[in-house]
């Protein structure tokens, strides 16, 4: 039976009427992983074979994690060689969803090192090519996890998102990418970054997909007292409702993106203003003040997070930091600093609160916003350098 190119959601109907076995799809992937993975470089660490069956919706299917995703008995890398040999003693709570509803963990997938960019080029196991142009980037910091639906080496994966680190490489890589609302998804488990930020989500081929994987790994955790206690609805429940909605457009989030992207995004909103949805202008808070915003707090969440990393209690030594965790963490710092604490960080979270406000206000008047994914489409290799603090790297 072919295979290639098949949804989650088809497989799971193949093996569930036995037209194939989750084994035999394993097989398939596994087989892909060996001839594909060298040139694309998407595993830190590449799938083993499973042979116990799995019992539950997933019926054994293989879904790769980011490598930030604590794996029992898996090592786990962030893509630094600090945690080079790190071997998990537990999993993560998403990582236990998912083999509670008989999900095989299928590997673990590239990323930026501690998800420190937008493009996995900082990750010290080298980046992760972009499947349709190996000359580009495969988007971050969960590029991996983008890159192995987008190549077919996985029929959908598991990422993690500060701001834009599923979204923007999905988009990158022409896949669907869910970023779901902070704490709605436990974050128990995953090696932080921005712990106020951090936000698992699915990588998949279809929205369907989206659906059903948030369906699994949604809801409270008593591990993590930030996921909400508000019992989630059923997401595949609400793909199916017929609705009109009332679409807020950004004028300055569109004037951010290249002309080929707007444009897209133009032709977008016509169809849907064909479709009987109604498009409103809206007035947001000037982007550019949550980039900046965002650069101070997450920093110096940052430099908290990685204190623990001293080589003492597991891991190597600081030595082995890359080059961007060195300048995060005393970036960081700095803004964290006295003298300087009121000026940065205190000023920085004051400006956090009203960008909500500002969010929460306009959808008393829309269902939805609509804007581009990212600025631009996929850069070369390398290129990310020339743009330290531009709209190209909003996912920071």
């Amino acid at each position: 039976m072919k295979i290639l190119g098949k949804s989650l959601s088809t497989l799971i109907n193949l093996v569930k009427t036995k037209q194939i076995s989750a084994h035999e799809i394993s097989e398939y992937f596994i087989k892909r992983v060996k001839r594909h993975n060298k040139e694309l470089n998407v595993f830190v660490t590449e799938p083993e074979r499973h042979e116990k069956k799995q019992e539950g919706l997933l019926e054994g299917l293989p879904i790769p994690f980011k490598d930030n995703f604590c794996t029992k008995d898996i090592r786990t890398t962030a893509a630094s060689q600090v945690l080079d040999n790190f071997i998990p003693p537990y999993d993560a709570t998403v990582v236990k969803k998912i083999k509670d509803a008989g999900g095989v963990v299928f590997g673990k997938t590239n990323m930026d090192a501690w998800a420190h960019g937008s493009s996995t080029e900082t990750s010290d196991y080298g980046p992760t090519k972009n499947p349709h142009d190996h000359s580009r980037v495969a988007g971050g910091s969960s590029g991996g996890s983008a890159a192995v639906v987008a190549s077919y080496l996985a029929p959908a994966a598991i990422g993690s998102e500060t701001a834009g680190s599923i979204r923007q490489p999905a988009a990158w890589c022409g896949v669907v990418g869910l970023k779901p609302t902070y704490g709605r998804v436990s974050r128990y488990g995953v090696i932080a970054m921005g712990s106020s930020f951090d936000c698992p989500g699915p990588l998949t081929s279809t929205v369907e997909d989206a659906a059903l994987l948030l369906n699994i790994i949604a809801g409270n955790d008593p591990y993590d007292a930030t996921t909400s206690s508000q019992e989630p609805v059923d997401f595949r429940q609400e793909l199916e409702k017929k609705k009109k909605f009332k679409i807020g457009i950004s004028e300055d989030y569109m004037e951010l993106a290249d002309p080929d992207t707007k444009s897209r995004l133009t032709q977008c909103i016509n169809t849907l203003s064909q479709m009987g949805h109604e498009i409103k202008t809206v007035k947001l808070i000037d982007p550019k003040y949550s980039i900046s915003v965002y650069t101070i707090l997450q920093r110096a969440e940052v430099s908290s997070n990685l204190g623990r990393y001293d080589g003492i209690r597991y891991g190597n030594d600081r030595s082995k930091f890359g080059e961007e965790a060195k300048r995060r963490v005393m970036l960081g710092s700095y803004v964290l600093s006295h003298g300087y604490y009121d000026a940065y960080y205190k000023k920085a979270q004051k400006i956090r609160r009203l960008i909500i406000e500002d969010f929460k206000k306009t959808f008393n008047d829309v269902d939805l916003i609509l804007s581009p994914t990212t600025p631009s489409t996929a850069l070369k290799l390398g290129d990310f350098e020339k743009y330290p603090f531009s709209a190209k790297r909003l996912t920071y």
